[in-house]
């Protein structure tokens, strides 16, 4: 009997996740969206094989990882700069590459930015949670976080790989202008917190995950003092806990919170390729 598809992790790297579109529509039982934190490049890759967009991938953190297909597929890397290798034989990130039975197929650490999306035709067939294949870091949700070892069903591939050379995706940006909507406790903070907040720069900070993106820079301070009873966090909510830095909520995100937000940034989407130090800055209404 033939066996089915895997592939097998020879090396996980730092955070190597299974992820799709994520899981809307839970919020009210306390379960976040989660999902590839760049929906964009992972429909891309899935579109390169050949999938439909919300088959499930990985999401590849930072220092890569090293896999091997036990049976041949087409294979699309998209996100950060890296280098690819299946085999002796160099590939490209943005275009579909071919990778025969048993090769060993290396996702170098990332150059510049800092996650990549693997698609394989047939997606990873992992069973769903809720809807959704994705890992959920902070819910423990999906499959967990893949370790040495690992192996992965693949499901049948639905069609063929699309026919073009290479696609390109914009370049990480060392400085992120992000729109921040205020409110809904934006009165909690003192004007001079707005204005901290519009006209300074932040940085993210190393401990930054798909949680959220802590920032590093002027704090923020309050108007109101005392605590806020536990309220709805959505995607992109800007948090300031109680050291007034900014923190903004990403994938993985809770559904409750209760440190006051300030706004929320209407577009998460460039945080996902942000170094530790990469500039910040926040911009919005007039006020």
């Amino acid at each position: 009997m033939t066996r089915p598809a895997e592939i097998e992790v020879l090396r996980a790297g730092a955070l190597t996740t299974v992820q799709d579109l994520g899981r809307p529509g839970w919020a009210h039982l306390g379960v976040p969206r989660s999902g590839a934190l760049d929906p964009t490049a992972l429909r891309l890759a899935n579109r390169l094989v050949g999938n439909p967009e919300q088959a499930a991938g990985l999401e590849i953190t930072l220092t890569g990882c090293t896999l091997r297909l036990t049976q041949a597929a087409t294979v699309a890397i998209t996100g950060a700069e890296v280098a690819v290798r299946a085999g002796d034989r160099p590939g490209d990130t943005g275009r579909p590459l071919t990778v025969p039975a048993g090769t060993v197929l290396r996702v170098g650490p990332a150059r510049r930015g800092v996650r990549s999306w693997l698609a394989v035709a047939g997606g990873i067939d992992v069973s769903p949670v809720l809807g959704s294949r994705a890992t959920d870091t902070l819910a423990g949700l999906g499959p967990p976080v893949l370790r040495d070892g690992d192996r992965l069903p693949l499901g049948v591939p639905l069609a063929q790989p699309a026919p073009v050379d290479v696609t390109v995706g914009p370049p990480p940006a060392s400085e992120l202008r992000l729109t921040v909507r205020l409110g809904p406790r934006d009165d909690w903070f003192t004007p001079g917190a707005l204005d901290l907040l519009f006209g300074t720069a932040y940085t993210v900070s190393p401990v930054s995950n798909r949680v959220g993106a802590r920032l590093a820079g002027a704090a923020l301070p309050r108007a109101v003092a005392g605590e806020l009873p536990s309220e709805g966090i959505v995607l992109g909510a800007v948090q300031v806990p109680a050291d007034g830095q900014p923190l903004i909520f990403l994938a993985d995100h809770p559904t409750t919170g209760g440190y006051p937000v300030i706004g929320v940034v209407t577009d998460v989407t460039p945080l996902a390729q942000a170094r530790p130090g990469t500039t910040v800055r926040f911009h919005g209404p007039q006020r």
